[in-house]
């Protein structure tokens, strides 16, 4: 479907005993196969395991999970996060609320539904940090005839995989313009995101759906020889799609986001987050918190990350009730909540 900010110096005894409590606990899901696995041993070699639920391989998603898993890791290394490739946004969700993971990446469109109970009952979901915002676009080939949204109708659409919150971006996006993506399209859903940019290079559709910075489709798409062209909602369909659907935000993707993109592009979009499974120790979600933190106090966050700040969430979370409550307690110290 453009995605934490200050130190908090805690003493080495508070970090310690932090650790000591952790020690005494091993949380495993029913049946071993998930949850949080806090190892015994002195204070100083317990970790914490965590499943962290991504999407399939070639997409977004699994790029971002890799740089927050070792964003994570630079700064406290107790936290052993495993990425696990799954097919995305739409999977992740029932897989955190049957504990097989403990947290996972979820598209914005998908937090909404889930938490609102569109379509299903309300997840029991909490969010440990806003990733990046996503600007929707289409992608095609620069030597292609299309050039607007209406100039794509009845061709064939590459609109992701089919998991991906992306493709319910797309949905959201066609339905605020009156059209139906399944419709008034052909679609084609995607086995691997990755597959997307090659179908477009071949001639086998006439577009890819996606969206996000650094997204791997459009690189790909703008690296190739061929050359790329973006087309999104003009000025006018921006304002028919928020009419209908005001939890989607005017999102623009910068200038220069992807190679021989020289203007800024307006589009509409939202943010995606890493959200938590039920129960999840408080602990894991304070620490997560902390060195994510850390990571952007650093400097030079790495730039899958760059939106991913404790004041970037704090502005987008869907109700302040849904910030996991270790996270809450660590922006309450660096006094981001009061």
């Amino acid at each position: 479907m453009s995605s934490l900010q200050g130190p908090t110096a805690h003493s080495h005894e508070e970090h310690c005993t932090t650790k000591t409590r952790l020690g005494r606990r091993v949380a495993l899901q029913a049946g071993g196969a998930a949850g949080l696995l806090l190892a015994a041993g002195p204070a100083r070699a317990q970790t914490m395991k965590i499943r962290l639920g991504t999407a399939t391989p070639g997409g977004g998603f699994p790029v971002y999970g890799a740089a927050f898993v070792e964003g994570v890791r630079r700064f406290d290394p107790t936290l052993q996060i495993e990425a696990i490739n799954t097919r995305g946004s739409t999977e992740n969700v029932p897989m955190l609320e049957a504990g097989t993971l403990d947290i996972a990446l979820v598209q914005g469109e998908v937090v909404h539904e889930s938490l609102q109970g569109i379509g299903r009952a309300p997840a029991d979901l909490r969010v440990l940090t806003a990733m990046y915002p996503t600007a929707g676009m289409f992608v095609v080939r620069a030597d292609s005839p299309y050039r607007t949204i209406a100039d794509l109708r009845g061709q064939s659409i590459a609109w992701g995989a089919g998991g991906s919150g992306l493709v319910i971006l797309g949905r959201y996006a066609m339905d605020g313009l009156g059209l139906d993506a399944a419709k008034d399209f052909r679609p084609i859903y995607l086995e691997r995101a990755g597959d997307g940019p090659a179908m477009v290079l071949d001639g086998r559709v006439a577009a890819l759906w996606g969206g996000g910075n650094g997204w791997p489709g459009f690189v790909t798409m703008a690296n190739s020889r061929d050359g790329a062209r973006f087309i999104a909602p003009d000025a006018g369909e921006i304002r028919r799609i928020l009419a209908r659907h005001p939890f989607l935000k005017p999102v623009t993707q910068a200038a220069g986001s992807f190679t021989g993109q020289t203007t800024a592009i307006p589009s509409i979009g939202s943010w995606s987050f890493v959200l938590a499974r039920p129960g999840l120790d408080d602990a894991a979600g304070y620490l997560i918190a902390k060195a994510l933190h850390a990571l952007h106090q650093a400097g030079n966050p790495p730039p899958q990350l760059v939106d991913t700040t404790a004041a970037n969430t704090v502005a987008v979370v869907p109700g302040r009730e849904r910030l996991h409550p270790g996270v809450a307690r660590f922006y309450r110290e660096i006094g981001l909540l009061t």
